[in-house]
């Protein structure tokens, strides 16, 4: 903690660190089933990558908790900051990290190994997040654990539908405001179910309080088919109902629904988490 610089010189806590402290352990409390799930299955190979890492807190806490005292398993940061990632170099070597590895790029832009087990993106703003679910999609990660931040991309497209008047449904985000919030709220719903859609079964929750953080939305997948047609045909829907496409949709592959749309499919039959996964299409 004193690394990183989470403690004062005097031993103690401040306000703003233990606010960090808190979400960090609250966070590694929730992902703690998917990551002793994959130790469990990949002992000695398991691969984690924190997309978006900053100054890696994440990364150092689960490291420290999981890894530092396990067989084997590595973990990949990815910062598009090269003084964080210097950073975090320094005080992996310092900790004696060894298989903690940093990488320089945006999440869109990185060299992922090819198989990822679990990936998590604590606060990656806007399309950021989406590019962690592309990777982690791509990459047949067995778990996903994002918290949004900032979401502007599908707020910005709902405003292009209120101009163009597109029915009642534009009263819900007439005022910037709502349209900000619905748009949010919006952008999430969408990311949930586009992982319903490739396989993975979707727990949506708080990751704290109120008071600690305004963007607290956790939204963690476990890959278990591989992939459910019956959560594509609902998103695809919903991209047509409410007019909007957003990154994570169109990078992989995903169309708003043509009129005069299908029966909805039969709910897919839960399955043991799927060891290969199909690379979508990059649409």
């Amino acid at each position: 903690m004193r690394e990183l610089h989470l403690l004062t010189r005097e031993g103690h806590l401040n306000a703003d660190a233990l606010r960090k402290l808190k979400q960090v352990n609250h966070l590694m409390g929730l992902m703690r089933p998917a990551v002793e799930d994959v130790k469990a299955r990949h002992p000695e190979s398991a691969v984690f990558v924190d997309a978006g890492s900053g100054n890696a807190y994440l990364g150092f806490v689960l490291y420290e908790l999981f890894l530092k005292d396990a067989a084997g398993g590595t973990l990949l940061s990815v910062e598009g900051r090269p003084e964080l990632t210097e950073r975090a170099k320094g005080r992996a070597e310092r900790l004696g990290f060894s298989r903690m590895s940093f990488q320089t790029a945006h999440i869109d832009q990185a060299a992922y190994p090819e198989r990822i087990h679990l990936l998590m993106a604590l606060h990656a703003c806007d399309t950021a997040t989406d590019d962690a679910l592309i990777a982690a999609i791509r990459h047949g990660a067995d778990h996903v654990a994002v918290v949004p931040c900032c979401q502007a991309e599908v707020a910005a497209q709902l405003k292009e539908q209120r101009a163009a008047g597109k029915g009642s449904m534009g009263l819900l985000y007439a005022h910037p405001w709502h349209r900000r919030e619905f748009g949010s709220h919006l952008t999430n719903v969408v990311r949930a179910l586009t992982l319903e859609a490739f396989g993975y079964q979707v727990t949506v929750t708080e990751l704290t309080g109120w008071e600690h953080s305004l963007k607290n939305e956790l939204i963690l997948g476990r890959r278990v088919h591989r992939d459910n047609r019956r959560a594509r045909v609902q998103l695809e829907r919903l991209l047509a109902e409410t007019g909007v496409n957003p990154k994570l949709t169109r990078e992989l592959g995903v169309k708003p629904a043509a009129s005069g749309a299908t029966e909805l499919p039969a709910e897919p039959v839960a399955e043991a988490p799927v060891e290969e996964a199909p690379v979508p299409s990059e649409g």
